[in-house]
């Protein structure tokens, strides 16, 4: 907007010819543009569904092609389309996300779950994709280079721990030999049961620091015929393996950390370089091998491990860091080791924010394919001018295989409404009524400033004048609702001098300490859309807010460096709707933030089904559905006793709440087995049957299930009303 309508909005009796019909409500002059790039929405008149807006814009404005190809799309419906094998799913194999949330959130009695946000959605399919392309890449530069050797991966379990996550991949996996990583004695355990039913050559990776007990469980896995390494961290863990190896009668396949001198300036890469937290110095690897030949095991030596860091950003780095593992590789062969495998640990990144950028901590410059060349060329340089013989790559890519196949739904529950008054609603005579003296010289100088088109000098007596007036609200000579017309006044004057509108607050179903937490622990940004709608041109820059009372529990930044993120009203839901709700999208996920998620607030996980493609009608099926942590399983968690609980608070209804009591205790019970998220208004309670994956909406179906599974009138307390 001009400055003449500043002089207008700050003094009406100067307004120009022409601008008495702005004043009164015209809207012929051009709508404020809220959002900065020629690639974002501008702000919708009229009907939400713009007829010069597709679901092509949408795709470009989120970036969805950059960061989510192959595997997300937006279809003709405006909703997001999963593509569970890649770039060779077929048109009618993909998966409308839209379609998968409305069955899963659906009522029991129209057809639905009946799973309450927030949701986990997985799709196995991609996973499988993810390892396939990952093997393949690797064959590709093998057989390109004539590399005389394989390779053969490993799955970090720290990454996701989730049970069936991990089962899948072993499965997955087993044709091509890949294995497991253990860092701790559960995950070691989780490991060994899992690879019971994987390929007999799959390697089971022993990482991290290691006591006797860690160290006997892997020899016992080596027992139990599983094709277990155990990775020295420590100089120290040596005599550890040599002397529990004799007393078991074991011989161990030993591996090192090696650290290296190579290693990345961004965060991901603290791990690595000569001060990193894990592996051996040169004088501590030549030490363990003094060991190991003194002792007679030198030929158990057979792999070196090392970890440039996580999201290498670049194959330059990638080659300079393999390169010298490559060279330590070759001098533990000419030392005596019977050196098989060189692990060149994790680093395999993704593309977070579709920069494909090498210089960021949220993108990688290179793809599977480029990364597998560079490590296959980088070993192969080394052994060959060093006349060794190819050595076996192993990997240990976690978050390059898991981070696609996870998505994370919630739901938008309210959004704080525009706060910035009409032009004709800004009453100049009361905002002067008992301003101080320097307030009032303070607004003359703003219509000064204003008459000449000054907008710096504009916004600084308009900014002056705001605080001046805040100073005498605390003083208690400006009431509130001349300090309100003044913060309206100053909102309207930043709108119109060049400003946009600020970003509108979405209040969010989520906990993101639960769910999302390294944005709040180290910044870590993924890619946010809305799931649906995309046909419809976004008309809000929208921040989101989550459930918690925690002033860090706000998503504020978003990919490509935004700071607000465009999103649609949530009033009428017209379009791709369902039922007046509005549900966002967090991709990339899938990586650490399950295992990393605490319960701040007692909001525990996610709901979370398991969904496959099909050639049924949707080209989906829900497989497996679990709810999220009750009220009493978070509470459990921190130890209470939900059950003791339930029962002072009944006898407590009884004592003051007479024949009231029975419905409050029956309330009181709902909310120990539900979620301890918002619930819509227009949804129903329902509960879990015993941790069965069965949904009940009604008393009715309820007490029938109790009877079907034959639960015992003590156990009853926890599945229904008291």
């Amino acid at each position: 907007m001009g400055m003449p309508a500043l002089v207008c909005c700050v003094d009406a009796a100067v307004a120009p010819p022409g601008y008495a019909a702005f004043i009164a409500g015209d809207s012929s002059l051009a709508a404020a543009v809220p959002f900065p790039s020629s690639t974002t929405a501008t702000a919708a008149s009229g009907d939400s569904i713009s007829t010069d807006w597709s679901s092509a814009h949408s795709a470009a404005l989120y970036r969805i092609d950059s960061w989510g190809a192959p595997y997300f799309a937006v279809n003709d419906s405006g909703n997001i389309a999963v593509r569970p094998y890649g770039s060779s799913t077929l048109a009618h194999q993909e998966i409308d996300l839209l379609k998968v949330v409305k069955k899963v959130s659906d009522l029991k009695s129209a057809g639905g779950l009946g799973l309450q946000f927030p949701l986990i959605v997985r799709f196995p399919d991609v996973l499988k994709n993810r390892l396939e392309s990952l093997q393949s890449a690797f064959e590709l530069a093998i057989q390109a280079q004539r590399y005389e050797s394989h390779y053969q991966g490993v799955y970090p379990v720290k990454c996701n721990q989730d049970r069936f996550v991990v089962e899948d991949i072993v499965k997955f996996g087993s044709p091509f030999r890949f294995g497991l990583e253990a860092g701790s004695k559960p995950e070691l355990l989780l490991a060994m049961n899992c690879l019971c039913k994987g390929n007999p050559e799959a390697l089971l990776v022993c990482n991290g620091f290691k006591d006797a007990e860690y160290i006997s469980l892997a020899l016992l896995a080596r027992k139990l015929a599983l094709n277990t390494v155990i990775v020295l961290e420590q100089v120290e863990e040596v005599k550890l393996v040599i002397d529990i190896s004799k007393k078991l009668s074991v011989r161990p396949v030993i591996g090192l950390r090696a650290k290296l001198r190579t290693k990345h300036s961004g965060h991901f890469g603290s791990t690595s370089g000569e001060k990193g937290k894990f592996g051996l110095t040169t004088n501590q690897i030549l030490r363990v091998v003094k060991e190991l030949d003194g002792s007679g095991m030198l030929d158990c030596l057979q792999l070196l491990h090392f970890h440039i860091g996580s999201q290498i950003p670049s194959t330059a780095l990638l080659q300079d860091g393999v390169g010298e593992a490559a060279q330590i590789y070759s001098e533990l062969v000419r030392l005596g080791a019977n050196m098989k495998v060189i692990d060149i640990g994790g680093g395999l990144g993704i593309d977070y924010d579709g920069s494909k950028s090498g210089n960021s901590d949220l993108s990688v410059s290179y793809g599977l394919e480029e990364y597998a060349s560079a490590v296959v060329n980088a070993i192969r340089v080394v052994c060959d001018r060093k006349s060794i013989k190819h050595p076996i790559i192993c990997s240990e890519s976690g978050r390059a295989i898991v981070s696609h196949h996870s998505i994370l739904i919630f739901e938008a529950m309210g959004a704080a409404a525009p706060t910035t008054p009409a032009m004709n609603q800004i009453n100049i005579p009361f905002i002067m009524e008992g301003l101080s003296e320097d307030a009032v010289a303070d607004y003359w100088n703003l219509r000064d400033a204003a008459m000449r088109h000054d907008n710096e000098t504009c916004f600084f007596y308009a900014d002056q004048l705001k605080q001046r007036c805040v100073e005498q609200f605390k003083e208690g000579t400006l009431g509130m609702e001349q300090l309100g017309a003044v913060d309206g006044l100053f909102d309207l004057l930043m709108k119109m001098i060049g400003g946009s509108e600020s970003a509108r607050t979405y209040l969010v179903n989520l906990s993101i300490f639960t769910s999302i937490p390294d944005f709040w622990s180290i910044g870590q940004i993924f890619p946010i859309v809305p799931i649906h709608r995309l046909d419809e041109r976004p008309a809000v820059k929208g921040v989101l807010s989550d459930l918690t009372c925690d002033s860090d529990g706000k998503i504020d930044k978003f990919i490509g460096g935004e700071t607000s993120l465009p999103l649609h009203e949530l009033d009428g839901c017209s379009g791709g709707g369902v039922n007046g709700r509005y549900y966002l999208g967090m991709f990339l996920g899938g990586a650490y933030q399950e295992a990393l998620g605490g319960v701040h607030n007692l909001f525990g996980g996610p709901s979370v089904v398991t969904v496959l493609q099909s050639d049924g009608p949707q080209s989906f099926a829900v497989t497996r559905a679990m709810p999220g942590s009750s009220c009493g399983d978070v509470l459990r968690a921190m130890q209470h006793e939900p059950k003791l609980m339930f029962n002072t608070l009944k006898h407590r209804a009884e004592e003051f709440c007479g024949f009231d009591a029975a419905a409050l205790s029956d309330s009181v019970a709902r909310s120990f087995h539900n979620m301890p998220y918002l619930e819509p208004a227009s949804s129903c309670s329902l509960t879990a049957m015993n941790g069965s994956g069965s949904y009940y909406c009604n008393e009715e179906d309820y007490n029938a299930a109790l009877v079907e599974c034959g639960a015992s009138e003590d156990e009853q307390w926890s599945y229904c009303v008291a």
